[in-house]
């Protein structure tokens, strides 16, 4: 490594054009980064980690980052995670999504994934929009919002990712946010050292698709919201329901264990191998 060089910097493919695809002040830039430190504090052998993704703004995060990585159809990015893992256990499988992938049409794999609990990090980049195909409501989208396809207003009620992953099973939920970003790479951390279904949810701004039509300002404008919105569980604990109103706790949410799918299936496999014989 060159002198002056950032450690963090081997994990980028330096063949890939940057500056990277995303809106400027676009947070999925600074989840990418969370993940890279939270990789380079564990020393993980690049050819040992898998990133997959669906489709949408956050799926191009491992098409800059130089690791074993699957660019894959949309909602459907754990499905593929769950087949990698399966066929080789021994390996780090990181899926990255965003709120629609994960939650829409992907969200009966999300369920099933967690109730699963195999051995896989998801980490759900949440910005309660279709940022990349035009700014339409998502199953996050805060009721009353405006979108591409809610002119007047969302009157769906948004899902909450973290209290639907708990809800089905997974036995590591935590939350962040692009501004508590080294708490983010923390909490992604601990979801990969973690066995079993680990989530991490990330808070994150679209100031071009979500924040222009509601006018929430500009992306430091946002990210001031979480700030000011994201209470820490131990605080969050001591609020009164009046005080919560309009916000939203962040920090470790669950942190249990079961048994993990992988170990399970090969107890399986080698039964059976036991009773053919």
């Amino acid at each position: 490594m060159e002198q002056g060089v950032r450690t963090e910097h081997k994990y980028f493919r330096v063949t890939k054009k940057f500056p990277v695809v995303w809106c400027p002040g676009c947070g999925i830039g600074i989840v990418m980064g969370a993940l890279i430190r939270a990789i380079n504090r564990m020393e993980l052998d690049k050819d040992k980690v898998v990133l997959v993704s669906g489709i949408g703004c956050s799926g191009r995060i491992p098409v800059y980052l130089d690791f074993n990585t699957l660019h894959t159809t949309h909602g459907r990015a754990l499905s593929f995670a769950t087949g990698i893992k399966l066929a080789n256990p021994a390996l780090t499988v990181i899926v990255i999504m965003g709120d629609g992938d994960a939650t829409a049409i992907g969200g009966n794999h999300f369920i099933h994934t967690s109730r699963r609990n195999i051995d896989i990090n998801a980490i759900v980049i949440n910005n309660c929009t279709y940022g990349m195909t035009g700014g339409q409501y998502s199953p996050t989208t805060p009721f009353s919002a405006l979108s591409t396809t809610s002119r007047y207003g969302n009157i769906e009620q948004p899902f909450d990712i973290c209290e639907l992953a708990m809800g089905s099973g997974a036995t590591f939920v935590a939350r962040s946010t692009t501004y508590q970003a080294l708490l983010l790479d923390r909490l992604i951390e601990k979801a990969i050292r973690k066995k079993g279904f680990s989530v991490v949810e990330a808070i994150s701004n679209c100031n071009t698709a979500y924040g222009r039509i509601n006018r929430l300002g500009s992306a430091v404008d946002m990210m001031k919201w979480e700030k000011e919105c994201g209470i820490m569980i131990d605080t969050w604990e001591k609020m009164s329901p009046e005080e919560r109103e309009g916000k939203f706790k962040i920090g470790l949410l669950r942190d249990i264990e079961r048994p993990e799918y992988t170990e399970e299936f090969d107890k399986i496999i080698k039964e059976s191998q036991n009773i053919a014989a």
